[in-house]
């Protein structure tokens, strides 16, 4: 917690402890329980690609696509596997035009869109795991 919010520093984010305050362990438990405390909060799921290539294998997957819009940030070496994973399949009519992706935060889910960002070779693991944050 005190890494995270050293390192972030931004008005519209906010470093809390809520899943160990509220006892959730899975993400689909925590986006209820949010969405049930803030009910006017519009959610949008970000994750990398490397988790949408697998993302089928969560627990309550389906859900966690039909509770908030995705964002699925580009990952290096992950870009074909993602797009064609079951989960990418599973909601392929959901899925925005890159143009559209800025408009995640304002539509209802189930929507996803895949965005192409700068590529870093570090992981988030390895970033965990070293402490070290590089800049932008």
């Amino acid at each position: 917690m005190a890494a995270a919010a050293q390192i972030m520093d931004h008005p519209r984010v906010h470093i809390t402890d809520f899943e160990a305050r509220v006892g959730t362990r899975y993400t689909a438990e925590t986006l209820a329980v949010l969405q049930h405390k803030c009910p006017h909060a519009q959610f949008v799921w970000l994750m990398g690609a490397d988790n949408l290539a697998q993302f089928h294998l969560w627990r309550d997957w389906q859900e966690i696509m039909a509770r908030v819009p995705v964002g699925v940030l580009a990952r290096p070496g992950d870009r074909i596997e993602a797009r064609t994973a079951k989960a990418a399949q599973v909601f392929k009519k959901a899925r925005l035009q890159p143009k559209q992706s800025r408009q995640l935060s304002r539509v209802e889910a189930p929507a996803w869109a895949f965005a192409n960002i700068p590529m870093r070779e570090i992981s988030s693991t390895d970033l965990r795991k070293n402490g070290a944050w590089p800049k932008a």
